[in-house]
């Protein structure tokens, strides 16, 4: 069991990516805090993971709200009394070009994408450095890389945010055994983006820019976060992960 008796908070886990985190971590023995906007659908999640026999509880949170974060925190640490891993997962995006994004939209993305991010590290690396160290795992994709073509000016900012996010805990809080790495994917094979490319055409333009010829499914994913939580990943930090079938190797 590679996560073990872990504290696992992951962010917009209810579904999607998220939710595949959620279970590849219980899976090799983590407890899994189901963190997200929907409680109804954090709850469901939960559900299913200790059906299957995980180790799985729910908790709404907000991560654009400091006061959410800190409610969240604090039962956390009242219930299991450390937490020793924190997946920055849940993101928004939208897809209007940016001169005709409405300024609420760009703010709307900023402050799920990156104020997100932001409060999770701040809220929970206080915690770790009492623990003796952890694991953070921000979620950011190949925009945080590069200026992706088909995917939305607001949302390459603020991925591109994570990144450097990331790189900046790593180089600060290293000396408290504190790891801090990202994950870049590529299009992920999710139920929102299998809506979107009901349309041929724009499936066929998606998977054609991948070297490997297939989009990312979400166990490609967490599998990526499973590793960078593990102790076997111990001297890996402040790393940009890409999971892009080679996409960013260009």
């Amino acid at each position: 069991m590679r996560l073990e008796n872990k504290i696992a908070l992951i962010t917009g886990g209810a579904q999607g990516i998220g939710e595949e985190i959620a279970r590849r971590f219980t899976e090799e023995g983590a407890v899994a805090v189901i963190m997200d906007m929907n409680a109804a659908a954090a709850e469901e999640t939960a559900a299913g993971i200790k059906r299957a026999g995980g180790k799985a509880e729910a908790l709404a949170l907000d991560v654009t709200r400091e006061e959410s974060w800190k409610t969240a925190v604090q039962k956390v640490c009242a219930a299991h009394g450390r937490i020793d891993v924190l997946v920055n997962n849940a993101g928004i995006t939208k897809r209007p070009p940016l001169t005709e994004l409405e300024v609420a939209d760009f703010d709307g993305i900023m402050a799920v994408n990156v104020r997100g991010p932001f409060l999770g590290v701040k809220h929970v690396i206080p915690v770790m450095q009492k623990n003796g160290g952890g694991a953070i795992i921000n979620m950011s994709s190949i925009c945080g890389l590069i200026g992706h073509k088909f995917s939305g000016e607001s949302y390459i900012v603020s991925k591109g945010a994570v990144t450097l996010l990331t790189r900046a805990v790593a180089v600060k809080y290293a000396k408290y055994n504190i790891r801090c790495n990202s994950i870049h994917p590529s299009t992920a094979d999710t139920a929102i983006v299998r809506e979107l490319f009901k349309d041929p055409e724009k499936r066929k333009e998606r998977t054609e820019e991948i070297p490997l010829g297939r989009l990312a499914t979400t166990r490609d994913i967490a599998n990526a976060a499973l590793f960078l939580a593990s102790d076997e990943a111990s001297y890996i930090n402040g790393v940009a992960l890409p999971v892009d079938g080679g996409l960013t190797a260009y």
